[in-house]
């Protein structure tokens, strides 16, 4: 189905009865069985902009998906617009300046072994399949984080969507 957000993506949107839909609205707390109107699958960050000022232009409640970990399943908004990030799940180390840039999808599992390409480890989280961004977000305590601090006391910079869909850098 063609939506006029759907007209504007690098992704793809989703709606109750499209393949794909149930698997992308399951997150990791199985009690959790709600039905956003419509999955926006975001492929970049223009996406992720694009899916914030529709949901804002149509009053529609927005709920974003990285690993899906939220034990109160907040990613998952009834009846609203899940913005999906899990397709953005790139991660890029630089070695020399012992750095990672990370989207906004991406799960630990995928930062841990892009940095161990290089010799490096990360503070972050113990379970491979938890989203950066949100463990990032709830401060991340990993097994170094008593030597090197929570994960978010390592991070440089932020690119953000602000609840209004503008992008920021922070």
């Amino acid at each position: 189905m063609t939506t006029a957000i759907g007209d504007r993506l690098d992704g793809h949107v989703l709606r109750p009865g499209d393949p794909g839909y149930d698997e992308a609205r399951t997150v990791w707390n199985a009690m959790i069985d709600r039905r956003p109107q419509m999955i926006v699958r975001c492929a970049s960050t223009d996406d992720v902009v694009a899916s914030v000022r529709y949901a804002r232009a149509h009053d529609l409640e927005i709920g974003v998906r990285c690993g899906g970990h939220s034990i109160l399943g907040l990613g998952v908004p009834e009846g609203g617009l899940m913005i999906d990030l899990t397709p953005m799940g790139a991660v890029r180390v630089d070695p020399e300046r012992r750095t990672a840039w990370v989207q906004g999808g991406a799960l630990l599992g995928a930062l841990d072994r892009a940095a161990q390409e290089h010799g490096l480890a990360t503070t972050a989280g113990n379970v491979s399949h938890t989203g950066v961004g949100g463990l990032t977000l709830g401060g991340g305590m990993g097994w170094l984080a008593r030597q090197y601090g929570l994960s978010c006391d390592n991070v440089a910079a932020f690119e953000l969507v602000t609840a209004a869909g503008e992008l920021v850098r922070a």
